[in-house]
């Protein structure tokens, strides 16, 4: 698949169900899946697959699986916060 083939099918899937989700999703995807590295665009792909409520979760603190660790930050960074603390389990 070429790179902005991908980038459509990422922005689309970007998409989600939950509004606030929704805007900091698409704008990420917007702004930065081109310059991501291929193992972070496999991330965001992965990312994509989880129900939006963990996602919403990961991204108010929750602590991400160890392989979504990393493209949660991007995205929490990408909207003007670094990720919160871990708040447990």
């Amino acid at each position: 698949m070429n790179r902005h083939r991908h980038y459509d099918r990422a922005l689309w899937r970007s998409r989600r169900g939950m509004l606030e989700l929704d805007i900091l999703l698409v704008g990420f995807a917007r702004t930065r899946y081109l310059h991501l590295s291929q193992a972070e665009q496999d991330a965001y792909h992965e990312l994509l697959g989880c129900d939006d409520w963990r996602i919403w979760d990961w991204l108010q603190g929750e602590a991400p699986p160890p392989e979504l660790a990393a493209i949660v930050g991007l995205v929490a960074g990408h909207a003007g916060r670094e990720a919160p603390p871990h708040r447990g389990p």
